[in-house]
């Protein structure tokens, strides 16, 4: 057996370990892919959100990225808790708008979920405030009631 062959358990075969590198299903290393991927929480402003390459490694562009992930999460909170159907409107009418309302909360949703899965803690607590601070602005019952 040579330097870069595996011997399989359970085969008596003979494998290229570049053959296993793609086997490979840690997410730490792929044959393709230079990045790291990370499956634990880390903290910097070298990662990628939701696109390839971005926010890329300046400091700027992770603000802009967290900015984002934080506007993206008040606007599921302002999708999930507002009813701008009047009564009276056609029920049709009302079923089509309400339905494409929900595909659009849906996708802003899973938008913020992926971003989180980039596990960068800078990425989560800009979810997690966005969407505490969408349901404080909109949800909350203490804005409806005045504060009391």
């Amino acid at each position: 057996m040579g330097d870069h062959e595996v011997m399989m358990p359970h085969h008596g075969t003979t494998v290229s370990s570049s053959l296993t590198e793609a086997w490979d299903t840690t997410g730490f290393t792929h044959p393709h892919r230079k990045m790291m991927m990370h499956m634990t929480f880390f903290w910097g402003h070298k990662t990628e959100v939701l696109f390839k390459g971005w926010p890329g490694s300046s400091t700027g562009m992770y603000a802009v990225a967290l900015t984002f992930v934080f506007a993206l999460a008040v606007l599921v909170e302002v999708f999930s808790l507002f009813s701008v159907i009047k009564p009276g409107t056609n029920k049709a009418a009302a079923g089509f708008f309400q339905t494409g309302m929900y595909a659009v909360r849906s996708g802003l949703s899973y938008m913020v979920m992926l971003a989180v899965m980039s596990f960068n803690g800078g990425v989560f607590l800009a979810a997690v405030g966005g969407h505490a601070v969408g349901f404080a602005l909109f949800g909350s019952r203490a804005k409806k009631s005045g504060g009391s």
